[in-house]
Parts: structure tokens; C-alpha cells; sequence
């Protein structure tokens, strides 16, 4: 495993043989000591993971040490691995605690998250942004982004990782509530307790 622990696999290689596999038959074979087979997984998620770990660790080079950290965490535990959640869920709860555990080491907490207010897909209860697409409502954008970031950067951790996962990575309730290790009754409340913290907040600007 010596490239996961050098560096992030480029895109270009590991990527002739085996591409097309399935996460599951890769993880297998990594199980049985093949360790090209898990360079085609870094190469299939260091991108998202890279764009997770952003999320809480803002400077570039120390979130590409955290990423490297995550795939070599993952690599030493895939004889674990059982297949009881996706390959990929079970990935992202291993980046998110090695970015969680990075940060308290160095004291410091997560980063803001940057919102694209132009992608009011981005978050459900951003339609009424669709809105600003005036003089007055752009005038409001770079405050309302403030707002956004400032909300979801003073959310308790477990409501933060919840809508970062919801909203930013897409995630359904299932594939959250794994990642989380709780019950999706859980991950809905998390969530709707996040949103109602992030519409109180942005909600004066936009009235």
C-alpha cells in the first residue's frame, strides 16, 4: 500500500484493469491481498472524499494529508469490511472521523462551508433563494451566504455532519443513518433540527 501512503493515486493510472468493477468486488479482492484493487477505489473516490474532508479542513495540503490518512485508515481495515452498509458509506464515516479527529488534535474547529447560492438544489429549503435573482436579492447574496455558513458552522457536530451529508454529499436518509451509526428516525430529526437553526438565521434577511 505503499502509493496510498506516499500519495493520492492519480487519476490516470491503476484504471487499465479491473476499472469497471463493482465496489464490492474490489473491496474482495483487496481482502485477498491485492492491493491494486483498492488503488482503483482511491482513484474512483478521492475526489468526494478530498471534496468531505474540504468541508472541515479548508487548507488544501493539510486536507490532502487527511485524505491520504482516511484511504490508509480504510486500506488497514478492509479485512473488516463485511458489506453490511455500501462500500462508499463506509468510506465517507472513516474520512469524516479522521477529519474530526485531525481538527481536535490541533484544537481548532471545523471550517464554514461554502454554499452556492446560484444552486438552490444545494439545500431544499434554499427555493426561496431562487428569489434573489434581482438587484435587491443579489445585494443580499453575499450576506445571506454569510448567514448560511455562519449557521452551519455553529451547529452542534451531529447536526452539522447530518445536513453536510443530506444536502452537500446527497446522501439518503439510509446511506446517512450508517454513516452515523443511528437510526434514520434519528438522522430526520438531526436534520430538521439543522434546517430550523439555518432558516431562523437567514430567515429575517430574506423577509
Amino acid at each position: 500500500m505503499r502509493s496510498t501512503e506516499r500519495r493520492l493515486t492519480e487519476p490516470g493510472e491503476a484504471q487499465k484493469s479491473g476499472s469497471g468493477a463493482s465496489d464490492l468486488a474490489l473491496i474482495k479482492r483487496v481482502q485477498q491481498g491485492d492491493k491494486s484493487a483498492f488503488d482503483l477505489l482511491v482513484v474512483k473516490y478521492q475526489h468526494k472524499i478530498l471534496k468531505l474532508i474540504m468541508r472541515y479542513v479548508r487548507d488544501p495540503s493539510e486536507a490532502m494529508d487527511v485524505a491520504q490518512e482516511a484511504f490508509l485508515k480504510a486500506y488497514r481495515a478492509a479485512p473488516s469490511f463485511r458489506g453490511e452498509s455500501a462500500f462508499y458509506t463506509w468510506l465517507y464515516r472513516i474520512a469524516i472521523n479522521t477529519a474530526k479527529n485531525y481538527l481536535v488534535a490541533a484544537g481548532r474547529r471545523p471550517t464554514q462551508f461554502e454554499v452556492d447560492l446560484q444552486d438552490p438544489e444545494q439545500y431544499e429549503s434554499f427555493a426561496k433563494l431562487r428569489d434573489l435573482d434581482t438587484p435587491e436579492g443579489l445585494a443580499l447574496s453575499d450576506e445571506i451566504r454569510d448567514a448560511v455558513n455562519g449557521a452551519i458552522a455553529d451547529l452542534p457536530d451531529d447536526l452539522r455532519t447530518a445536513i453536510l451529508l443530506r444536502e452537500i454529499e446527497g446522501m439518503s436518509y439510509e446511506e446517512i443513518a450508517q454513516t452515523m451509526e443511528c437510526p434514520v428516525g434519528t438522522v430526520r430529526s438531526r436534520i430538521f433540527r439543522a434546517r430550523e437553526a439555518i432558516d431562523k438565521r437567514i430567515g429575517a434577511l430574506l423577509q
